[in-house]
């Protein structure tokens, strides 16, 4: 248990790209359920994600291996991704994730627009669940799982009470594997205590979306299954448009329905379904990422990228701030952590540009260099 809410730090596995130098995503999972529970639908072989991008499925605080701390503010659960990318010299990176992992999305890239190319929300998204049926039904299985007496339990017996008392086998699966049943006596390897407190709340965290967490400008992907008790096509859709207005009249392009015939817990974990399209589903996220995802949230698409001049926050080097130059996004996805930049302002002997235009090494920007 992390002590100060600052303190928290992130784990997460590592899946290496097929290619050399990619830039990242990063992946963020369901509420109790370990991130790592991705990994074999990223690492299939038809699975094309991993052509374009290295891939982080990473555990928000109080799940899998990262920190507990019992704080689910969402500012708190952004200021940790954010932390882990400048642990992990992540300079920009794509940002998704599953149910209420995607809402943690959705918040972190609207808090952070110079950190992030793109967003994907897939069974989730900026929508309150407070009023859904299949909130309340996950929430009350928090409820019985915060409440089981362990100490009067060996592991059999508790992992015997899941089964009998969570009636959807799904959600039983994944709260079995949350419990540590290698010692005497069973614990929890996520913070389960925090989880109930949190739903407890009139306005839990884990389950409404507030307008002070903004909107997302750039590109964005969004995919719920048709017959979903999270995301319900004939209403949810809205919010949607209010936090990503470039959805807007873009259905079923990048905001589309997935898996129509299929029905039960399972229209949730679409990605695991046996009998389901699960490829057409990896596809649709890889065409996203090839041809949409990648530009500042300023472009139309990558087609605009270099044509156009972007503004540069905050001043050049020569005043000591980390950014310095026009559209270093432009040169390499990484930028503050590699040489690319430099070798490149090398080989043009010149210091920024913009559509058709080189600046002389010197003349940054007028007034003092700063904008």
């Amino acid at each position: 248990m992390a002590a100060n809410t600052h303190d928290v730090k992130l784990k997460g596995t590592f899946m290496k790209g097929r290619q050399v130098d990619l830039p990242t995503m990063i992946w963020l999972p369901e509420l109790t359920e370990p991130a790592k529970n991705f990994q074999p639908f990223f690492a299939k072989k038809e699975n094309k994600v991993l052509d374009c991008r290295n891939v982080w499925l990473l555990d928000y605080r109080n799940q899998g291996e990262s920190d507990h701390h019992d704080s689910y503010d969402m500012e708190d659960l952004t200021a940790d991704i954010i932390r882990f990318m400048d642990t992990n010299h992540i300079t920009m990176a794509t940002i998704g994730g599953h149910g209420f992992g995607a809402k943690v999305a959705a918040a972190t890239a609207s808090a952070n627009l110079n950190r992030f190319t793109g967003v994907i929300q897939y069974e989730g998204g900026p929508v309150n669940h407070r009023y859904h049926e299949a909130w309340h039904e996950f929430a009350s299985y928090v409820e019985l799982a915060a409440k089981m007496n362990l100490n009067g339990m060996d592991g059999s017996q508790a992992l015997r009470h899941l089964d009998t008392n969570i009636s959807c086998a799904k959600w039983a699966s994944i709260f079995k594997k949350n419990l540590d049943v290698e010692s005497s006596t069973p614990s929890w390897k996520n913070n389960m205590t925090a989880l109930y407190k949190n739903t407890r709340k009139f306005e839990p965290d884990t389950a409404i979306w507030s307008e002070s967490y903004g909107l997302w400008p750039g590109q964005a992907l969004a995919i719920f299954a048709a017959n979903s008790k999270w995301i319900h096509l004939s209403t949810n859709t809205l919010p949607f448009y209010n936090v990503f207005p470039r959805l807007e009249g873009q259905f079923p392009q990048m905001i589309n329905t997935h898996a129509a015939d299929l029905e039960g817990p399972m229209t949730h974990w679409m990605h695991e379904d046996p009998n389901g399209d699960v490829w057409r589903l990896s596809q649709r996220m890889w065409r996203w990422l090839r041809w949409h995802d990648g530009a500042n949230v300023l472009l139309a698409d990558k087609s605009e990228a270099g044509w156009f001049f972007i503004p540069d926050r905050g001043v050049d080097y020569n005043t000591g701030t980390r950014h310095g130059e026009y559209n270093p996004e432009h040169v390499h996805h990484n930028y503050l952590y590699t040489d690319a930049y430099e070798v490149s302002r090398e080989a043009r002997g010149k210091e920024g540009a913009s559509s058709g235009q080189f600046l002389p090494v010197g003349q940054f920007s007028p007034e003092d260099k700063q904008f």
